[in-house]
């Protein structure tokens, strides 16, 4: 069984919301809506997200393409960073420096880089021990499954399948997200680096 890890692509970054209630911008949403008509994903027969707005967005649209029941699983958002709220951009990047600098550190309250590891390995673990629930009877209920979630997470998830140490040098990178990995379970192996989604319609 493939798996996928996708980041949800370009936001609107509003200081009024708290940040799990961020929206996908005008930019991520053609992007998202380009991927679900592309077909890149068939063989996809689990679509299962975190509960923030951002990857909502995302994996609604891909999961509806695909006619599958979206699986939300709230214990795989992005780390939490509600001790500081929205931060500036260059402090933000200062701030996520040091959190995956020091993963056994609370970096101004953050949730600590280890135990948000922990957290999405073991939601990773706890879905993939759960048989799928197709929306029809007719419908596969093995094929591949598509997580998707967010940027610093999902770097912590890349790191533990691979065996390498907490390190920023992981990330996705910039561009505003909208990147994808696969891995396998069994054996637990990652077989791509981050790339962007547009290289699945690509082949």
């Amino acid at each position: 069984m493939l798996c996928r890890y996708l980041t949800h692509p370009q936001i609107i970054v509003d200081p009024a919301l708290d940040v799990p209630r961020w929206h996908l911008s005008d930019a991520g949403k053609a992007r998202i809506a380009a991927l679900a008509a592309s077909g890149a994903l068939q063989g996809t027969t689990r679509v299962i997200s975190s509960d923030e707005t951002k990857a909502l967005e995302t994996a609604q649209p891909l999961a509806d393409a695909l006619g599958l029941r979206l699986e939300v699983r709230p214990a795989m958002h992005e780390n939490d960073r509600s001790a500081t709220g929205f931060l500036p951009p260059a402090e933000f990047e200062k701030t996520a420096d040091r959190f995956f600098a020091a993963p056994e550190t609370s970096v101004r309250g953050w949730e600590r880089a280890a135990d948000a590891q922990a957290r999405i390995l073991q939601e990773v673990s706890d879905c993939l021990a759960q048989p799928s629930q197709p929306r029809q009877p007719s419908q596969p209920s093995q094929g591949d499954t598509l997580f998707v979630g967010h940027g610093g997470v999902g770097t912590l998830l890349w790191c533990a399948l691979a065996g390498k140490p907490i390190s920023r040098a992981h990330d996705q990178g910039p561009g505003g997200g909208g990147n994808v990995f696969a891995f396998t379970w069994r054996p637990r192996a990652v077989l791509t680096g981050w790339q962007p989604m547009e290289r699945l319609s690509a082949g």
